[in-house]
């Protein structure tokens, strides 16, 4: 007697695991942000050598970030667990950064402030019309990462002089890309609320 595959069930086998390598480098990201926060702070980051290790964490963490999706990508490993945990990474390992350097009073609050009221003004925005429409990843939301991530290293980093003045420059690209690319994205929100279609997303 021949058996019949259902759809449904052709449809399950195709999907990926979730117990998968680039999964595994995201949990590993979100377990080294504690990690990452006692190096930062440990001294009140008064000592080079704990700096240096934390700088060298926040580059790793970072690495895995890039590597786990462009291994998804290429071996079709993409997962709705990966969808969710990877930005939650992303967003708790830079938060983490910009908390910790403004506790050291190394960064203004106010930059803080902006940078994580728009992550989660964006976030709550995004619930909110998941139902009309996706809005994919943007050139200036990639940007405004990428940006983040070289200034908070060049911070976190215990230099001085021209190193520290190139990483003021970059920060100060970095609020002025993440406040441009946050109202793109509320006028990209406002388009699929309205009318269900999506072109970018930040």
């Amino acid at each position: 007697m021949s058996s019949v595959t259902k759809p449904s069930e052709q449809a399950a086998a195709a999907r990926p695991s979730p117990w998968n390598l680039p999964n595994a480098l995201t949990v590993a990201r979100i377990f080294m942000v504690p990690v990452f926060a006692w190096l930062l702070l440990s001294h009140d980051g008064e000592q080079d050598g704990w700096r240096i290790a934390a700088t060298a964490c926040f580059v790793a963490a970072i690495l895995t970030d890039n590597l786990d999706g462009a291994i998804a990508r290429r071996r079709g490993l993409v997962t709705d667990f990966g969808k969710l945990a990877d930005p939650i990474a992303d967003k708790a390992l830079t938060g983490t950064a910009f908390v910790g350097l403004s506790l050291l009073g190394e960064l203004s609050w106010w930059v803080t402030g902006v940078v994580l009221g728009r992550e989660l003004l964006v976030t709550a925005v995004r619930f909110v019309v998941i139902r009309y429409g996706v809005i994919a990843a943007s050139r200036g939301g990639k940007l405004k990462t990428s940006l983040q991530a070289i200034a908070l290293a060049g911070y976190i980093l215990p230099v001085g002089g021209l190193l520290h003045a190139a990483a003021v420059g970059v920060m100060t690209a970095a609020v002025i890309v993440t406040v441009a690319t946050g109202v793109e994205y509320l006028v990209q929100a406002v388009r699929v609320r309205r009318t269900g279609q999506a072109d970018v997303a930040p």
